[in-house]
């Protein structure tokens, strides 16, 4: 992924990714997306880009390992958080969902994320500390709650699934308020081009349908200029 391609892909939303990655592949249905409601704790900032660092938790009960397995665990998740290409986002797999408790992102832990050099986090857990996370690091969870709970990593660096999607350690993640999806990898080296060819061909029904004295007919006129620019 070069610089031109992350500039853009920050700037536009998740939606316009998925479209753009169907006028890539010539087709539709691309499926590899996140299912159902999911919060963002910065819906405003711009979208989460980054190679996926996985790794799976919990929370709801203490851990049964013995103390210096989940301490030394943890430290190899931060290892494994500062390592590989950037830009880096946290995939994280709550194993509790869906009767996750345990706030694995607050305050604490997404200001030493960003420290790490990670973009955000994508998770099926819990956030929490809202108004106290550091600005450029988005937060993308499965829900809000107050307590940490008994949280400790599981494993690291294994797939995952958050809401129905499958992501391999090293997966470019897009993600925003509207949820995430994995960038399939032979679409990268043309997906700047099909995006931008998505955002123009839109123009061409957007454009007409915000001007005064839009009807019916400009939209028959304007919807066939539309689907012969799809084509």
């Amino acid at each position: 992924m070069n610089d031109t391609l992350l500039t853009l892909l920050r700037k536009v939303d998740t939606p316009t990714v998925c479209n753009a990655i169907e006028v890539a592949q010539g087709k539709r249905g691309f499926d590899v997306f996140t299912r159902g409601t999911m919060l963002c704790s910065a819906p405003d900032e711009g979208a989460m880009v980054g190679y996926a660092r996985t790794a799976q938790i919990a929370a709801v009960a203490p851990p049964t390992e013995a103390a210096d397995v989940i301490k030394a665990r943890r430290m190899d998740y931060y290892r494994h958080m500062a390592s590989g290409p950037g830009p880096r986002v946290a995939v994280v797999e709550d194993l509790d969902f869906p009767h996750c408790i345990g706030a694995f992102w607050g305050e604490i832990n997404t200001t030493v994320h960003k420290g790490l050099g990670l973009s955000g986090a994508l998770t099926n857990g819990v956030m929490r500390d809202l108004g106290d996370l550091p600005d450029g690091f988005p937060v993308v969870a499965g829900s809000i709650g107050p307590s940490h709970g008994f949280v400790h990593v599981r494993s690291v660096g294994q797939p995952v699934t958050i809401f129905g999607m499958s992501v391999t350690d090293g997966d470019l993640i897009h993600a925003d308020r509207h949820g995430a999806l994995v960038v399939p990898p032979e679409v990268i080296p043309v997906l700047e081009q099909a995006i931008l060819k998505l955002l123009e061909t839109e123009k061409v029904i957007l454009d007409p349908a915000r001007q005064p004295g839009f009807d019916i007919e400009k939209f028959a006129e304007a919807w066939s200029a539309f689907e012969k620019a799809r084509t």
